[in-house]
């Protein structure tokens, strides 16, 4: 059936494995690499993974790509970024996707060993705070790594809300003179 579209079965098959066995190396790597990996890209990082993009598509498709094989590749990788998205809504399950938050800076302390674990560098968080404004240590309440690899400055002032907290990583850590009483 496949076979006029250019495509027999086991090419059919061997491209819907190659799609899952990538696509789940890929966010093995992530999770191993920390969530920073993607979060921001320089113009090196984005010349690697449009690379790495093109050596996984050609690997996936095949010697000779066809259509059929592109759009069954390209349906398939839709359909694994839709169950991720799904399993990222349980709650016990989405640890297998998400990496979780944790704090980089509790007060103007920054705690290196959650920077060495989460593969940020001081300068990151430097620059992160520069862009919230901060002018000196003194203003910051907490910085934190997010799941998606993005950095939150939370300032001093405001108490924080222990809900805002609960599942972040060295939230213990957080001054108790910035954290709203239960």
């Amino acid at each position: 059936m496949w076979a006029e579209y250019g495509l027999d079965w086991f090419d059919t098959i061997r491209v819907v494995v190659s799609c899952i066995v990538f696509y789940g190396g890929v966010l093995l790597l992530v999770r191993v690499l920390g969530q920073r990996t993607l979060a921001t890209l320089s113009s090196f990082d984005l010349a690697a993974i449009i690379a790495l993009g093109a050596v996984i598509g050609r690997a996936i498709l095949g010697d000779t790509p066809t259509l059929f094989a592109g759009l069954l590749g390209l349906a398939t990788l839709l359909v694994l970024q839709a169950v991720t998205g799904q399993i990222r809504r349980v709650r016990g399950a989405s640890r297998v996707v998400n990496s979780p938050a944790v704090v980089l800076m509790a007060g103007s302390e920054i705690l290196h060993d959650n920077l060495v674990r989460t593969h940020v560098i001081v300068d990151e968080v430097h620059s992160r705070l520069r862009q919230s404004g901060v002018r000196n240590a003194s203003e910051i309440a907490c910085v934190i790594l997010e799941p998606t690899g993005a950095i939150s400055v939370l300032k001093r002032g405001e108490l924080i809300d222990t809900a805002m907290l609960r599942g972040v990583q060295g939230a213990d850590r957080i001054p108790a003179e910035f954290i709203a009483p239960e």
